[in-house]
Parts: structure tokens; sequence; C-alpha cells
């Protein structure tokens, strides 16, 4: 059999993004060849549906490759993928990161391992290694610090596929942010699961704001920092600290905020109401002006009434959100918000999430119209298209550099990008 490389499919987040690089890398020194990997995610049912449906393709076009089977749907659901007739092997999150797992995976003796090897999540307590040093293109690496998370909100199955927030020790971040600095990358995004909880388990329980002081501080060329999605309740004296003092922190933030009623909230079991979300965008915008704001937004909840919807529309002028995440709900069977006898009909949930999205473009519309003749720093991700700090997307007719940091004008914008 001719000898084809490993075939990666990766649905979900930025994270599972991260670990399939990593994959790619563990599986060619193991020598694996003539496999197809999918890399799945468990956020929503629509997630694992997307997830088979993207199995069957595969084994449809690679009739004669091995299958396997990874990812946080394998991790909470392993039977349901096991007994497809399309999957030849389930691996677990913690397994994916193991040299040993891919040394077994060559595809004679695929047959003669165990067709699910998944452990328990929960009794994982180290991140995986940093096995490759960032991803992304040219110009911006990712970076996980942490991985894992300790709280159950009703509505999420990602702490069964992810375990209990574990974090990288400072000292690994920063060298491997030194390393990419080394090799070109002008900016380094900050990403986890639950990112604001990273600390919270090693010596002394650092907070997430003391990892962005040192790294800006001991890793002086670098010349831009971003932070992916965090929780505004967790935010530390530090990190407020270096928003406000820190040109090299990127002025975008995205929040977890899920929705703008406390009553949902509470049920939802999350840790802020709504005016805290308020209290924290007021602070920031005020230490940090030209601060944007993106969020998290669940439509249709259980129990989700007209009033409660209405109360998440108006929270997106009131924090100033600018990037919407909407996120239709969908009954995840595993979950406390599953069993909520009054859950919300399909349609509804469908016409609350569009609603969501229109006026997410609204504020979209408004922010770029606010950038044009505005002076802006921006890190070209190829020679026609590059972002500002605050994460708008801007278009070059003529070409620049890839990865350069250029500064020019805004002329004129679209509906979503900004034409310098």
């Amino acid at each position: 059999m001719t000898q084809k490389a490993p075939i990666f499919a990766t649905l979900g987040c930025r994270l599972n993004a991260y670990e399939t690089e990593a994959m790619k890398e563990l599986s060619s020194a193991a020598g694996v060849s003539n496999v197809v990997v999918v890399n799945t995610c468990a956020v929503t049912a629509e997630a694992v549906r997307k997830a088979r449906q993207e199995i069957r393709k595969l084994r449809r076009e690679n009739p004669n490759a091995k299958l396997i089977v990874t990812g946080c749907a394998a991790q909470t659901e392993p039977q349901t993928f096991a007994e497809m007739s399309e999957v030849d092997v389930v691996i677990g999150n913690t397994e994916k990161m193991q040299p040993e797992t891919w040394a077994n995976m060559a595809p004679d003796l695929i047959g003669q391992t165990e067709a699910i090897q998944v452990d328990d999540i929960m009794s994982v307590t180290e991140t995986a290694g940093h096995l490759i040093d960032g991803f992304g293109t040219r110009s911006r690496a990712y970076v996980q610090v942490q991985n894992g998370c300790d709280h159950r909100c009703t509505f999420c199955i990602i702490p069964y596929g992810r375990g209990n927030s574990r974090s990288v020790p400072a000292g690994v971040v920063i060298d491997q942010i030194k390393r990419l600095v080394d090799k070109g990358f002008n900016e380094v995004v900050l990403t986890g699961v639950d990112l604001t909880s990273w600390g919270a388990d090693l010596p002394a329980a650092p907070k997430l704001g003391d990892l962005v002081m040192r790294i800006l501080k001991l890793v002086p060329d670098l010349p831009r920092l971003r932070i992916s999605s965090i929780d505004s309740i967790e935010v530390d004296e530090n990190l407020m600290e270096a928003i406000a003092t820190e040109p090299r922190l990127m002025p975008h933030l995205h929040l977890s905020l899920q929705h703008g009623d406390d009553m949902i909230l509470k049920r939802m079991a999350r840790r802020h109401l709504r005016d805290d979300a308020i209290r924290f965008t007021e602070e920031a915008l005020k230490l940090r002006p030209d601060m944007t704001f993106g969020a998290d937004i669940i439509a249709g909840f259980p129990t989700e009434t007209d009033a409660h919807f209405e109360n998440s529309i108006k929270l997106v002028k009131d924090c100033n959100l600018t990037w919407l995440h909407v996120f239709p709900y969908s009954k995840r069977d595993g979950t406390p918000a599953a069993k909520i006898p009054k859950q919300v009909n399909g349609n509804v949930i469908k016409a609350r999430a569009a609603d969501l999205r229109t006026v997410g473009d609204a504020q979209v519309r408004k922010h770029l119209k606010n950038q044009v003749s505005k002076t802006h720093r921006i890190l070209m991700e190829n020679p026609h298209m590059g972002r500002t700090e605050q994460f708008a997307e801007v278009v070059f007719e003529t070409p620049q550099t890839e990865g350069a940091i250029v500064t020019a004008t805004i002329k004129s914008c679209t509906t979503n990008q900004l034409s310098a």
C-alpha cells in the first residue's frame, strides 16, 4: 500500500485546532500513515451531529484508510462513535496528546489495539507538555496556557470533555513565547478553556493578570499580546492594570457573558449578573477608551421568555459589544439544562438567534464606520489583509509584507471590512 500522510479534520474551538497541530507532529514522529483523524467538538448536540456527518464523508473519500476519532465528543460519548461502522478507533483528549498513543496507530496495529482508548478525564491533573510552539499564520501564534474547567454551567458539557482546570506554569509559557518572538511572530494569543482560572492550581495561586504582566515584562520584544475568551467576573486587579497601562496588550476582549437576564443567568449557574457585566465593560472602557468587546450569547435557553430575551438584546448596547458569537440553544444530553421541563420551541430559538445576529451586525457596522479616517497599526495576515488592534479586518489594494505591522489610515468600510 502506498504510504499516505495522515489526514486531519478539526471541528470546534481554537484549542482543538492547536491540538490538531500537535497531533500532526506526534503522528509524523511515530511514522503514522494511511489514517484519517477527526478531532471532534461536543459544545452542542449540533456539533456532535456535524462530527458524525464529517466522519461519514471522510470514510467515503478514504475507503482504505483507518479512521480515528478523538476530541471532546469522543471523550464524552466514546461508545457512540465506536459503534459507527466507519470508525476504527476512538481516543480521548488526554490520550491524543501522548506520544505512545501514536506509536500504536500504524494501520497494521490499529486492529490489535483497543477500539476505545478513553480514560477518566477528571483524573488528569496536568496539562499536556507544549508539543508545538504555537500555530496560526506567520504573523500570529496561539499559545495554550490552560485546559479544563472547574465550573458547571447547566448548559455546558465541556468540563466532561476537558476535565478540571489545569494551568501551564508561567515560566514554561514565557519560554515558549520567547521562542515564538525569535521566530518572527509579532502577535501571541493566550488560549484556554477557562482562561481566567489560570493559576489557581499552581503554587501561590497566581492570577491571569500576573501572567500577562510577567510576559510583557520578560518578553520586551513581543509587539502584541492578545487574550482570547475570558470570564469577566474573574478578572483580577493586575489584568485591569495591564489594560490601563500596557499598550502592547491588545484592546479587544471576548467575554463569556451567555445572557443578559439575571433569572436566566442564575438558571445557567453563571457566576455573574447583568450589572456585573455592564460594570466591567464600563470600567475597562474608562481605562482603555479604544477597547472593543466580543461576547458569547445563547438564544433560547430553557424557560427564556420574550422579556428575558429582550434583556440580552439590550445587553449588546449596554455593554458596547461589537463582535457577537451567537449560539442557538441546543439541548445537550448529560447537562442539567436538558432536564428543564420548559424547553423553548426550536423555531423561536432560531428567530431569536437571528435577531441577536442582526443587532450584532449593526454594532459591527457602527464600529467600522467610526474607524474611517483613523490611523491604525495593522498586523498583516497575508499580503492583502490584516487586522487592527481591535481585531477588525482591513483590506489593502497594494500588497504588504505578510507578518509585518503596518501603519495605515482607513479610507472606507463595507459591512464587515475596512479598507486602507
